[in-house]
């Protein structure tokens, strides 16, 4: 069996060493889709087409916030602090040894909150039961990266390990859209300026992916990892908070120098809880919640009480939230509020909902 490891790494040095510029852009381009290409084999042959032992982790409550950061920074200490949740708590790496759920009520939206174990060097193949914790992540809605003030260059690591996991934080997906065909080759149509990459490159990359015949419309410029990201179709786009923790360790100088190499959102102290009244509002401000309320046929809607939802979710996702018989017996539903071109305008399930919209749902 080809050892992928040592393949991989050959490739990621002849990268490290190469001055990448326009003469370089295509080179560039192919030795990142063969590591690409790479990883995904990889990838299936270490699973065997087994799903593996991973963590069994029940969703529950209006979104998923998972806390991801190395041994002992602190997520424990923030789970208690934001939920309450007893989760053990040392001065010693590796507490965590399972993952542990807590509730956090923050306006009337219930988020749950997941402490997985700590992330260590080589997370993304496997160490530390890397691939586990990784996996919880794409069930997520939000990740809270937490990093020790004392140890603000774990964030590269971090970082690095959640890409290589498929994950990408804090992005959006590509405006590119590939469409296979039985024949005719490879036809690009771009409707800006690529700066990162070229046409001829991205045939290359669509080539070592075996794909020789597609449409190719790009709307927006890419980069060379974009668009394997876009061909390989099995990456998690996530919004993503990162968090100074432990403050009161250092003085403020040494916060405010942490802070700014890290670019970190928000710094805390979980165990003293300071400004963990903050982080709770950047947690709902960042998952884009929306508040959509129930009204009965004949009756006037309820607006002290909301019911939370994701941002983009459709009537469907409503239904399916109040009860799991209602998208099979649903017949129509009536929108008051933005999403409606006039009052009580009828809807059926793809619709998509807004924030304060009032939804009266018919069943059958």
């Amino acid at each position: 069996m080809p050892d992928y490891d040592v393949q991989i790494q050959e490739l990621e040095k002849e990268l490290a060493s190469m001055q990448y510029n326009k003469r370089t852009q295509h080179h560039y381009g192919l030795v990142r889709a063969k590591i690409a290409k790479l990883r995904e084999t990889q990838q299936k042959r270490s699973s065997g087409g087994k799903k593996g032992e991973g963590y069994a982790v029940k969703k529950s409550g209006d979104a998923t916030v998972i806390l991801i950061g190395f041994p002992s920074a602190g997520k424990s200490t923030l789970l208690n602090a934001l939920t309450g949740t007893k989760s053990a708590v040392a001065a010693y790496a590796f507490t965590t040894l399972t993952v542990i759920p807590g509730l956090l009520e923050y306006r009337h939206a219930k988020i749950q909150i997941l402490d997985v174990p700590g992330i260590v060097h080589g997370a993304a193949s496997g160490r530390g039961r890397g691939k586990e914790v990784l996996a919880v992540m794409r069930t997520a809605d939000l990740c809270i990266i937490i990093l020790d003030v004392n140890h603000p260059d774990h964030l590269p690591a971090l970082q690095k390990e959640i890409y290589d996991a498929g994950l990408r934080l804090n992005q959006r997906f590509p405006d590119v859209k590939i469409a296979k065909k039985s024949r005719g080759g490879v036809d690009i149509a771009s409707t800006v300026l690529l700066n990162a990459i070229d046409t001829e490159t991205c045939t290359g990359i669509l080539k070592e992916f075996r794909i020789f015949n597609a449409d190719v419309v790009i709307r927006e410029d890419i980069t060379v990892d974009q668009f394997i990201d876009v061909v390989e179709a099995n990456k998690k786009y996530l919004p993503a908070i990162v968090v100074i923790n432990k403050m009161d360790m250092v003085d403020k100088k040494t916060l405010d120098a942490v802070q700014k190499k890290t670019r970190a959102d928000l710094c805390i102290s979980a165990e003293h809880h300071h400004h963990i009244e903050e982080l709770k509002e950047l947690i709902f401000q960042k998952l884009a919640f929306i508040r959509v309320y129930c009204k009965e046929q004949r009756k006037k809607a309820d607006l002290d009480v909301p019911m939370i939802m994701l941002k983009g979710s459709t009537i469907s996702d409503m239904c399916s939230k109040l009860h799991r018989d209602f998208v099979a017996k649903f017949k129509y539903a009536r929108v008051w509020g933005a999403s409606a071109k006039f009052p009580g305008q009828k809807h059926h399930l793809p619709h998509i909902l807004v924030d304060g919209d009032v939804v009266e749902l018919h069943i059958r």
